[in-house]
């Protein structure tokens, strides 16, 4: 099994402790998510420290008013090393609000040419923003997964562009029948599951921090609502995940 989207620096516990555990559960990849440039940094280095563990590093819409959102050279410069295969996550939120909305197009679009440069798949937070998300993903040729998916509205466009559809853990809340719904129409080879660690824990753990090793309850929720059998549910979703972030 794979987690592709963890924030493993901001895990109470230590990295080295939520990986083991990972592995326990038969989590055996993960791709770890950075989060500003401090956090990109710590990422790169528990993804060295850890074989199996990548990184996707970018800076947050939540942080597009931030000095961070200036500091793309850096990224740029840390989006070079061996160990970071995604560009993210980046993206839209208009729900919180968190940063003024033209600064956070602005920050989108420029991390959108940067994944393009370098041709790195982009990891996309999109919320109250589908409209927007879309139009700003219309000239991006590169691989596109959009992480935690929670808008049954953005499913049509992203099936007819090929996107990846990532479901994390509210995908099992008893309330989210329309995003197993949605599960059941991805096409096998671009569903993935997440953790989106240390939030959103699946059901059988809400109430509790998340980490990687929840990913197996996602995974068992998103085979009965597509009627598959969970193990080889398993190995699709890792090779779709090795497809998507070129892993080896």
């Amino acid at each position: 099994m794979i987690d592709t989207h963890a924030h493993l620096d901001a895990c109470a516990d230590p990295a080295a402790a939520v990986v083991a555990r990972a592995r326990a559960a038969g989590v055996e990849r993960i791709v770890a998510v950075g989060s500003g440039i401090e956090s990109c940094r710590e990422t790169l280095a528990i993804a060295h420290a850890h074989p199996g563990v990548w990184a996707a590093l970018g800076i947050h819409p939540h942080q597009a008013a931030d000095e961070d959102a200036n500091r793309l050279d850096e990224l740029r410069e840390l989006l070079a090393d061996e160990r970071a295969v995604a560009v993210g996550e980046t993206g839209l939120d208009f729900y919180r609000d968190y940063a003024p909305r033209d600064r956070q197009r602005e920050l989108f679009a420029h991390q959108l040419k940067l994944a393009g440069e370098l041709g790195k798949p982009v990891v996309v937070h999109t919320r109250a923003a589908d409209d927007e998300t879309a139009a700003a993903l219309e000239g991006f040729a590169g691989t596109v997964v959009l992480h935690c998916f929670s808008s049954r509205e953005l499913l049509p466009m992203a099936l007819e562009r090929g996107y990846y559809v990532s479901f994390a853990g509210n995908v099992t809340y008893p309330k989210a029948g329309e995003l197993r719904e949605a599960a059941g129409e991805v096409p096998a080879d671009r569903l993935l599951a997440e953790t989106d660690s240390p939030y959103l824990s699946p059901q059988p753990r809400r109430g509790r921090p998340n980490e990687p090793a929840n990913v197996v309850h996602i995974l068992a929720v998103l085979a009965e609502a597509r009627g598959e059998d969970a193990g080889a549910l398993a190995a699709q979703l890792d090779a779709n995940a090795a497809s998507a972030f070129s892993l080896s």
